[in-house]
């Protein structure tokens, strides 16, 4: 394809938006990506956390600094999406598996081991749900196998939340004690807001196929890749975004940070560049086919004035997502007694006195994390705010961070004090994460369907792909080939 082909403008440096620069990068395609902020990758970046000024006058602590994800850190291995794009970008050898000690639940009558052989939580046998939720749970769970097959699953053509699909097959204690706190760890909301066609695809007709959740959830788990759920990159899962970002350019792309796009129109009787972009500084730029793959606030404002007619799912309105990091001198955690992390139930934290709602023990989760740090440090990462929560967002960093000193004592049972803190550093995501609600998929059907209608525009994103990078990477991709296909077969208006 001549590099005459029109210019394709990606709004968003996010991963959506250089996977797909990329694709077409290398399929020839004059590629340029306006990233608002100064960093690239979204949700997927660096931290550098160094030695506390304060540690160090102290002679406490051992290192100088460590880079750890500031964002994202893993990526589901249920499909082969990500895996396949790392292989392209010759960072296979650097894929590693997360430790396989598991991590835990902690509720409000205590803390327990999760399963591992789930779906978002939810158990394949009575066993996992009596050492977590008791034998009540387990009498209750045991109606599953005996429960017509149609319960809970909802009629076809309608939507089910996953919490009403739980709920009605095995329980109150089921949802509250082993999906909720997954689903919020993964998603930052209540199961009874997630559509379950689209956080677990398949389900409902599993349960139709096998007469149960239980084994509806052990089919869906067998089906998948044998070896760990989740899988990250050595170093962090930042490089991948460094690579995507390298190829863009490499193979002739621009990307423009801190180049924010505030309105796009379509300019009548322009047939090389019908599409004109405003930028903030007020400069503007023609293009032939425009993406917009940025986080959902900027999404939403700007398609609303493209699609007239059709809802553009807003955010949640609940709490943005602050992530503390703290860097702990603490033999007493080298045998990483609550596994790799701990997920919070919702409204367990008055019970157990904490505000967060996960913490990851990222150390005892990632060895290449252990490596950089000398013997007796570990990193831990707090999760703060979930929907409904409004605090995390408006708390200062000093706030945050003496609460994530309390709470990662009792989250891992054992006692930390302030001084065994020798670094820290706190990320905020005021605008919360995507999660998909209830109808994802029929709001999402009628964006790309207005989408369609526009010639030229194209969406993308984990707002309309769904939450993690198995979905974001798999969208972007599809959205790059189905574009390169229609500038080969003449119909994406080449050069004229």
């Amino acid at each position: 394809m001549s590099r005459r082909a029109p210019r394709v403008v990606v709004v968003g440096g996010g991963v959506a938006g250089l996977v797909i620069a990329r694709d077409l990068a290398r399929a020839g395609l004059n590629v340029e990506v306006l990233e608002g902020s100064r960093h690239l990758g979204g949700v997927v970046g660096p931290l550098t956390v160094q030695r506390d000024p304060t540690a160090q006058a102290a002679g406490r602590g051992r290192f100088r600094t460590v880079t750890v994800d500031a964002g994202a850190e893993s990526f589901a291995t249920r499909s082969v999406a990500v895996a396949d794009l790392l292989e392209e970008l010759h960072l296979t050898s650097r894929v590693v598996p997360p430790s396989p000690v598991g991590a835990w639940v902690a509720h409000d009558a205590g803390a327990a081991p999760l399963p591992r052989s789930g779906v978002l939580g939810i158990p394949t046998d009575l066993e996992e749900i009596e050492r977590v939720a008791g034998r009540a749970a387990v009498r209750r769970a045991r109606l599953d196998r005996y429960l017509p097959r149609r319960i809970g699953t909802g009629r076809a053509g309608t939507s089910v939340s996953l919490g009403h699909l739980v709920r009605a097959r095995l329980g109150q204690e089921v949802l509250d004690r082993l999906v909720a706190p997954v689903a919020g760890g993964v998603h930052s909301t209540d199961p009874m807001l997630l559509d379950v066609d689209a956080v677990a695809p398949g389900l409902r007709r599993a349960v139709a196929e096998h007469g149960s959740l239980m084994a509806a959830a052990a089919a869906l788990r067998a089906a998948a890749p044998a070896g760990a759920a989740v899988a990250g990159i050595r170093g962090g899962m930042h490089n991948l975004v460094t690579a995507l970002a390298d190829e863009v350019v490499g193979h002739g792309g621009v990307i423009r940070p801190g180049a924010r796009v505030d309105a796009i129109e379509r300019v009548a009787g322009t047939r090389r560049s019908p599409w004109r972009l405003t930028l903030a500084d007020g400069a503007t730029l023609g293009a032939a086919h425009v993406v917009v793959a940025t986080d959902l606030p900027a999404a939403g404002a700007l398609l609303t004035p493209l699609l007239p007619g059709v809802t553009i799912p807003q955010p949640s309105g609940g709490a943005g997502v602050s992530l503390v990091t703290l860097v702990l001198e603490h033999p007493d955690l080298n045998d990483a007694p609550r596994g790799t992390g701990v997920l919070v139930a919702p409204g367990a934290g008055p019970a157990l006195g904490i505000r967060a709602k996960a913490l990851t023990h990222a150390s005892a989760k990632w060895d290449w994390v252990r490596d950089a740090l000398p013997r007796d440090h570990h990193v831990v990462r707090l999760s703060f705010g979930r929907l409904g929560e409004a605090d995390a967002p408006t708390a200062s960093n000093d706030a945050l961070i003496s609460t994530a000193i309390h709470d990662v004592g009792v989250l891992l049972g054992v006692p930390v004090a302030p001084e065994q803190v020798v670094g820290s550093a706190v990320v905020r995501f005021p605008a919360g994460l995507p999660y998909a609600g209830v109808g994802h998929a029929d709001r999402v059907r009628a964006v790309r369907a207005a989408a369609h209608e526009q010639p030229g525009l194209h969406v993308a994103g984990a707002w309309i792909a769904g939450t993690g990078l198995a979905a974001v990477v798999a969208d972007a991709r599809a959205v790059a080939t189905a574009l390169a296909e229609q500038l080969k077969n003449g119909t994406g208006h080449l050069a004229d």
